[in-house]
């Protein structure tokens, strides 16, 4: 069996599938408030890099480390929930690496406005930090639909509810 690929055990009545392994994430905690809002923020970030198919690093990080990344990166100089970077040379696609950063008061801010818990939203965040690195975007609607319904599925299988779902 080919070194770079991983066996998936098959479900009965299925056969298993041959999937590209995924080297496990790195996961940062810059601001150490995440372990205090989230229960195991690393392996919820590790669980949820993992399931969206990438061994991207995972930075933890407040909003004034988002928000200087942001303005140095974008030229946006306030912060956002999650800014994702390829890495040097490497190609959009599965299994492809990276940074995804994420700031913590964003994160929480939105979650409360959207009546989700920081855990979930958090999850997804690196669900769609991940399908970036995979060569996803939303800028036009088709492309925004087509990586919310992959956001969707991926989230199903952690079990956190489809963040697009009107309540």
């Amino acid at each position: 069996m080919d070194p770079a690929h991983s066996r998936v055990p098959a479900r009965a009545g299925t056969r298993s599938v041959s999937r590209p392994a995924v080297p496990p994430s790195v996961i940062l905690v810059e601001d150490h408030a995440w372990r205090r809002l989230v229960r195991r923020a690393e392996a919820v970030a590790s669980r949820a890099a993992a399931a969206a198919g990438t061994g991207a690093t995972v930075v933890l990080a407040s909003d004034a480390e988002v928000r200087r990344l942001n303005a140095r990166h974008r030229g946006r100089n306030k912060p956002t929930n999650v800014l994702t970077f390829m890495s040097e040379g490497a190609q959009a696609g599965p299994g492809s690496d990276g940074d995804i950063i994420l700031a913590l008061g964003t994160v929480r801010r939105e979650a409360a406005a959207f009546g989700r818990s920081v855990t979930h939203h958090l999850t997804h965040l690196v669900v769609h930090g991940a399908l970036h690195l995979h060569g996803h975007d939303h800028h036009g609607a088709g492309e925004a639909r087509r990586m919310e319904m992959a956001e969707t599925r991926i989230l199903r299988r952690l079990g956190v509810p489809d963040p697009w779902r009107q309540v």
